[in-house]
């Protein structure tokens, strides 16, 4: 069974990805995937055409990088093209690899992606408006400006929950979010079951 995680920024997707890893269940997570790709020097070979002024030295130089994306509008669409098949890939050989009967997909965007018809079940994780902007401008670095430039590229979470098969509501404690991740597993074993 293939299992979409999702949720908007500082909604509390990876501490659900961190639980189920501990109830022993594969979770591919997409953006340690992007982080490889770009750190392995792949992403400096896959966009030496379409940005060679962000290479040096073999490596994709993130700064730069990030400068040519804010001035040039057009480059992030033509940047995901080239590294979403590489993440794809990737994604694709955990499933073949992974024991288990449940993977998860550890993904921000898999909605925005159009990938919903993909997936086996969707993990919705959503907090009040209130618990995502503190948790995010919690972050190292994180400012309001920033924060809604992350937003405006994500669905919004009134729509995603529209797409869930369950939704993880995150307000409360870790030990909350324990419980209600729990009894979504237990869900997702019993459907499982029925289909066995």
């Amino acid at each position: 069974m293939i299992v979409g995680l999702t949720g908007s920024i500082a909604m509390g997707k990876s501490e659900v990805a961190k639980i189920l890893r501990t109830l022993n269940i594969s979770v591919f997570d997409a953006d340690a995937a992007v982080h490889d790709i770009y750190e392995n020097g792949t992403a400096a070979k896959v966009l030496a055409e379409i940005c060679p002024e962000a290479i040096v030295d073999n490596q994709i130089d993130r700064k730069v990088l990030s400068r040519l994306i804010a001035s040039q509008a057009h480059l992030l669409k033509s940047i995901t093209e080239v590294i979403h098949p590489l993440v794809y890939k990737a994604e694709r050989e955990f499933i073949a690899a992974a024991k288990g009967e449940i993977v998860v997909i550890d993904s921000p965007l898999i909605l925005e992606a159009g990938r919903a018809h993909e997936m086996d079940a969707i993990i919705v994780v959503s907090s009040s408006p209130d618990n995502q902007m503190a948790r995010a401008l919690a972050r190292p670095g994180m400012t309001q400006e920033k924060l809604e430039l992350i937003r405006s590229k994500q669905m919004p979470d009134a729509e995603k929950r529209q797409w869930a098969d369950y939704i993880i509501e995150n307000n409360g404690t870790l030990g909350e979010l324990k419980k209600v991740t729990l009894s979504v597993v237990a869900a997702l074993r019993e459907k499982l079951d029925h289909h066995a």
